[in-house]
């Protein structure tokens, strides 16, 4: 056996479109190559990207996955991110808005700054053992729903490969040009956002005959209700805040779509440290005030399904903590025990069993982690937190 490494990311290089098509016209030989892959890299370059074409010509795309483009997305808005991250096949790092302060302008700033104040009061009025600095990011993870997911406020690296990069190209088109879409105030708001994003990677990276061929589309939209079921697989439905939509799409074997509400019946997520009359009237007033720029504590209609009971369980391993934002905390806890409680009189108890192991139990009791910083309130009060 051997390994070789043929390609590595550089710092700061773009790769051309056509050193893409190359280094995929190599890949493709290798499925055919009568010597070693040496030859292939020796071929002259009219030979190798005739192999290309050919190749993706006949509908075959896979050769162009094995080459990545590092790409910096600046000042996107929220909604994109989630869109490009719901797809999975893809790395990112995203600038955080739960760890930093977020740069907004507007109505959105004075609520923003306002409620910021108003959590870090709260929560040192609760919880006063707790530092400066953690009470700064949980006012800042609270104060953040009041930031609209088209504000154009995020900052993200997102390595995707060649094939996909066009996949996405198409993708968002397809949305931009669908007529019957029109009229909906929520992709309406979307669309032009979409297109940007399209042409900004047809910049880089575009391929026309790269395309999907299969009638696939974006992820994140559903266009129906899916019935729950709770098995070896599941289906479950929920409401949740954009903001914890965001959070879920991390675990990458789940899969996640969303429904918007209508804007006249929308809904929000309230903070639960905001546990007075009063102060949760403001609080909604205050978001109704903004309901029309979608802000991120909006609920949306959440479909969550896995195609294995072990993948959940990996959520619920990460979520099941006291640094875990409380929203998601509380709606892993929840689908849990939902899980659990459905699957008591399957014929075969593994599943049952399995899930049972996790209940009533927090990250830091699984026994295969060692959690190198406690809960900040104690795992004792992982649920009954209000922060």
């Amino acid at each position: 056996m051997d390994i070789r490494v043929i390609g590595s990311t550089d710092p700061e290089f773009q790769l051309s479109v056509d050193a893409a098509k190359l280094f995929a016209g190599h890949s493709a030989g290798i499925c055919y190559m009568k010597d070693d892959f040496n030859s292939i890299l020796a071929e002259p370059e009219e030979k190798t990207l005739k192999r290309f074409e050919a190749t993706v010509g006949s509908g075959h795309h896979s050769v162009s996955g094995h080459v990545s483009y590092n790409l910096l997305l600046v000042g996107i808005p929220k909604i994109i991110a989630m869109i490009l991250n719901n797809e999975n096949d893809y790395n990112t790092s995203e600038k955080s808005a739960r760890y930093t302060q977020m740069e907004v302008s507007g109505k959105e700033k004075y609520l923003y700054n306002k409620w910021l104040d108003i959590f870090k009061k709260l929560i040192e009025r609760r919880y006063p053992m707790l530092d400066e600095k953690t009470r700064l990011k949980l006012a800042q993870e609270n104060a953040r729903y009041f930031i609209s997911v088209f504000t154009p406020s995020t900052i993200m690296e997102y390595t995707v490969d060649f094939r996909q990069g066009n996949y996405l190209i198409g993708f968002m088109e397809d949305v931009v040009n669908d007529a019957s879409t029109c009229g909906d105030p929520f992709m309406d708001e979307l669309r032009p956002y979409l297109w940007e994003t399209a042409q900004l990677f047809r910049r880089v990276l575009n391929c026309e005959g790269i395309r999907d061929n299969k009638g696939r589309e974006l992820s994140l939209f559903a266009n129906r209700y899916k019935a729950e079921h709770f098995g070896e697989t599941y289906v479950t439905n929920y409401t949740a805040s954009f903001a914890m939509v965001a959070q879920a799409q991390r675990h990458r074997t789940l899969d996640y779509e969303i429904m918007i509400p209508p804007l006249h019946g929308a809904e929000f997520y309230i903070p639960p440290i905001i546990d007075d009359s009063i102060t949760a009237h403001e609080y909604y007033d205050d978001m109704e005030s903004v309901r029309e720029s979608y802000p991120q504590g909006m609920l949306v209609h959440v479909c969550e399904s896995g195609k294995n009971v072990k993948h959940f369980l990996s959520k619920a391993e990460e979520r099941l903590c006291g640094c875990a934002q409380l929203e998601i905390c509380l709606n892993t806890r929840e689908t849990l025990e939902r899980y659990y409680n459905a699957t008591a009189n399957d014929a075969d108890p593994y599943v049952h069993n399995l899930l049972g192991t996790y209940i009533g139990k927090t990250k830091c009791q699984f026994g295969h982690y060692k959690c190198d910083r406690p809960c900040p309130l104690g795992q004792k009060n992982v649920f009954t937190r209000k922060i």
